[in-house]
């Protein structure tokens, strides 16, 4: 009998495949599609929603953005932009927003016609995010009608139904992550702020507020005290040379002006900023379509390769450098140099699901 079971558990047939409908693999193995189930991935599910409304901002449709932290473990998110779509899709039968929301990659990122560059990851954020979630509640507002549903672990609870009438356009997602997948749940205010500030400043003319609902805290004021809530507003029109200048600020800048540009050259926009400061450490941070890589990739090495032939010629051709002289070091060029560079491209490859290269 037991070799019978051993043989049995050797065996590997069709019947030896398993296959996951819908959103049970994010439910099965959620570690794949937002890298952890510790606190970086439980923040990760509020970023995913937001790259969408930010992806709005980036195609010129959306200004402002909301990011409300609730009671029991509930974000709420909203933005000013088109509105996810409502109506039938033709390749699901279901409602646009119900595809979105439950189909892993649907999205407007795989077309030609919705975004040019985006950061959502690889277009399965939202969807994810409600796999995720014990409980996730959409609104729409396009076409001057608001639109609902609620999903419970990615299942929706019920079709979408119109739920009156709507001046405005735009997404509200208030999702509350799952418990099961999430042994603590416990956003951190200052991680999320950070990480939105730094947005703020990669996205320039976007507002993003931030506001947490959790915890008053009191006020005192010449009318007496009250109690309020944490908020946040990030707007910055410098983009770039705005971030340097906030990274920068108390270090003694060498060069008052920031260096900045940004051109598009074959379908990549490419910006860079970049300051001397009177310290010996150096800070470079690189972006691409708004995330940071933290590990770098073909656009940091290409900057540190690009400023070091450039110094060195320049150094050469002003008689810094004499013939018999070494070329100066790019670990030499790059000290007391705070860099950003930022890339937006339509097909980026990155290193990982979470995006670090």
């Amino acid at each position: 009998m037991a070799e019978k079971d051993e043989k049995k558990k050797q065996t590997y047939t069709a019947e030896s495949i398993q296959v996951l409908e819908g959103l049970e693999p994010v439910r099965k193995r959620p570690g794949m599609y937002i890298g952890s189930t510790g606190p970086d991935g439980l923040h990760h599910l509020i970023h995913e929603v937001v790259d969408n409304s930010i992806d709005e901002a980036m195609a010129g449709h959306a200004k402002n953005i909301e990011i409300t932290l609730l009671a029991n473990n509930r974000v709420k998110v909203k933005d000013d932009g088109r509105g996810i779509p409502v109506e039938k899709h033709k390749q699901t039968g279901k409602s646009t927003l119900e595809t979105v929301l439950t189909i892993l990659h649907a999205g407007g990122k795989f077309g030609d016609g919705a975004y040019k560059v985006s950061g959502g990851l690889h277009g399965v954020g939202v969807s994810v995010v409600n796999a995720l979630s014990i409980y996730l509640r959409a609104e729409v507002h396009r076409d001057g009608s608001a639109y609902e549903q609620e999903y419970v672990r990615g299942k929706p609870k019920k079709p979408v139904k119109k739920i009156g009438s709507a001046k405005d356009t735009g997404t509200i997602v208030e999702f509350e992550p799952d418990p099961e997948i999430f042994k603590e749940i416990q956003f951190d205010l200052d991680r999320i702020v950070n990480h939105f500030r730094q947005q703020a400043y990669l996205t320039k003319g976007v507002r993003i507020r931030i506001a947490d609902q959790r915890n008053p805290i009191s006020v005192d004021s010449k009318k007496g005290k009250y109690e309020a809530f944490p908020e946040y507003t990030f707007y910055f029109e410098g983009g770039l040379v705005s971030y340097i200048e906030f990274l920068n600020r108390g270090l003694g800048p060498k060069n008052k002006n920031i260096f900045y540009v940004g051109k598009e050259h074959q379908n990549i926009f490419v910006e860079v900023a970049l300051q001397y400061i009177d310290e010996l450490h150096s800070q470079e941070m690189s972006f691409a379509n708004n995330i940071h890589t933290h590990e770098g990739g073909m656009h940091l090495t290409g900057f540190r390769s690009a400023i070091t032939r450039v110094l060195n010629d320049y150094a050469r051709k002003n008689n810094f450098l004499k013939e018999k002289d070494d070329n100066l070091s790019g670990e030499d060029m790059r000290e007391g140099l705070t860099t950003i560079i930022s890339v937006k491209l339509r097909d980026p490859q990155f290193e990982g699901q979470t995006k670090a290269k």
